[in-house]
């Protein structure tokens, strides 16, 4: 709440920036991790990291996240495994599956078990962003 000179109460709004989206990254790919966080943090998008999906659900488990992005093949647990274990335990939080060995039925698969989309690596961080900001607003019903 703000309050203005004449002592009356405005309800200020905030923007999808001001909320600050929190993010998950999961992938094996260390440099790209560390590129792409660098690259959402400067859009505004407070960004946690993990390199495999065991970290990534401790992440999960300590901080609150919107949004996951979730690399299908990893070593150890797979994207899917993820995936599936994400909306099980987590089921508000939207995930946008990310790979660069996309398969028809991985992609089907992915959408099958609750993920909000699908995108090929390498992929224009404009449009990453943009999935994530709508992944955003399905999960806080902020279209």
């Amino acid at each position: 709440m703000i309050r203005d000179i004449g002592g009356t109460t405005k309800k200020k709004e905030l923007t999808m920036e001001q909320e600050k989206i929190s993010l998950l990254i999961v992938d094996d790919e260390e440099r790209f991790l560390s590129t792409t966080q660098k690259l959402l943090e400067k859009k505004g998008i407070r960004t946690f990291t993990a390199t495999s999906g065991n970290a990534g659900y401790e992440v999960l488990e300590t901080n609150p996240v919107d949004v996951v992005v979730l690399d299908v093949k990893m070593p150890g647990m797979s994207g899917m495994g993820v995936l599936k274990r994400i909306k099980k335990d987590f089921p508000e939080v939207e995930v946008i599956m990310l790979t660069g060995h996309a398969t028809v039925q991985t992609a089907v698969g992915g959408i099958k078990y609750g993920a909000f989309d699908y995108l090929m690596k390498p992929c224009d961080i404009d449009v990453l962003v943009d999935k994530i900001r709508e992944a955003y607003a399905k999960k806080t019903g902020k279209v």
